[in-house]
């Protein structure tokens, strides 16, 4: 007979629930951290969903929810989770609002994702610090709070242990980002493949792009390019390569890869070369040096660089974080330790 999880071990995520909310940006949090993760080789994560008192909840799809938990449940939460809130221009409740600054004063890792960003800057959580949310909201944004930097173009952002994203599909990006944090870009590119998205959008990538990755479709040379570079990133892969091989010209096709994936061509190159190196660095024995030539660094160091100035740990000590053992299970994992703080800083988030 398994046996059943130790509460005060796993990791706590508290999902707010409110009058009104939207059921789907509700299950965003949900679906990501209440997935059997121990079937993927890492701890599960214990949610709840609580709102300002135990009851029904009505959604503003026309149907009502129960919940179980109230506003308590922040105090012992390791990771707050605000959805999107209903009305920008609505505040939100106080006994939401002094939950919220409680659990940041406790350090707890505190989110809010679309029009939670609004919640999160009510509550005076984001003054002085760099946010993100829906860009259709951008300007309310600005004019409401003076006192927040907003980048109007990421999906997510990550200030000292508050992350905030734009809209819906940022929000998925947003929680996949915190799984690859706690347990590594392994565990939530499976968690992706799951839900059928992107892998991994950097948090700085535009918020309004034709498509998060690039897919080839049929006779699209263009996106067939792309996939080949993906597959052979040891290569010194080039803007006039790819032009070239997709039969147009560089300007052109630099128009189409802006276009394409809202960002440039060097940090596209870099960041898939990155997620190749997570992924060695977890899942093989493979020495530093291999990795670098494998994923197309031009030396050892270079990649050290790259990596170290982009997720803020080593690639060495990134192994011993989230590298496997080679029985087939994973290494020593750092998790959450007590108070809701991380061991390691979040992993390719903008700063």
């Amino acid at each position: 007979m398994a046996t059943a999880p130790d509460l005060h071990l796993m990791h706590t995520v508290a999902v707010i629930a409110y009058e009104g909310i939207s059921p789907f940006h509700l299950s965003v949090p949900c679906i990501v951290f209440g997935d059997d993760l121990t079937r993927l080789g890492a701890p599960r994560y214990r949610l709840l969903v609580c709102g300002e008192r135990p009851g029904l909840v009505s959604t503003m799809s026309g149907f009502n929810l129960e919940i179980t938990h109230d506003l308590s449940a922040l105090d012992h939460a390791d990771t707050v989770i605000m959805p999107a809130w209903r009305d920008p221009d609505e505040r939100a409740p106080d006994a939401l609002l002094d939950a919220l600054r409680d659990a940041r004063r406790r350090g707890a890792r505190l989110v809010g994702l679309c029009l939670g960003t609004f919640v999160m800057a009510e509550a005076g959580l984001l003054d002085g610090r760099t946010a993100a949310t829906h860009w259709a909201w951008s300007d309310d944004f600005v004019k409401k709070f003076p006192r927040v930097t907003l980048n109007r173009h990421a999906l997510y952002v990550e200030d000292d242990g508050i992350l905030t994203s734009a809209g819906t599909a940022a929000a998925i990006d947003c929680c996949l980002q915190l799984i690859r944090s706690d347990h590594g870009a392994e565990i939530a590119n499976r968690i992706a493949r799951r839900l059928v998205v992107a892998p991994q959008r950097h948090g700085d990538q535009a918020q309004y792009i034709e498509a998060p990755l690039p897919v080839a479709e049929g006779t699209d040379t263009f996106g067939i390019t792309l996939d080949w570079a993906i597959e052979h990133l040891e290569q010194p892969l080039c803007l006039d390569l790819l032009a070239s091989k997709a039969g147009m010209s560089r300007r052109n096709f630099t128009r189409r890869f802006r276009d394409k994936t809202g960002t440039s061509f060097s940090q596209w190159i870099l960041t898939h070369r990155l997620n190749a190196a997570q992924r060695l660095l977890e899942t093989s024995d493979k020495s530093l040096d291999h990795i670098a030539d494998i994923v197309g660094f031009g030396s050892t160091v270079s990649f050290r660089q790259h990596f170290t100035s982009t997720f803020s740990i080593s690639p060495s000590a990134y192994r011993r974080q989230f590298g496997r053992q080679f029985d087939g299970q994973f290494g020593p994992q750092s998790g959450p330790q007590s108070g809701g703080q991380f061991s390691e800083p979040l992993v390719g988030l903008s700063k």
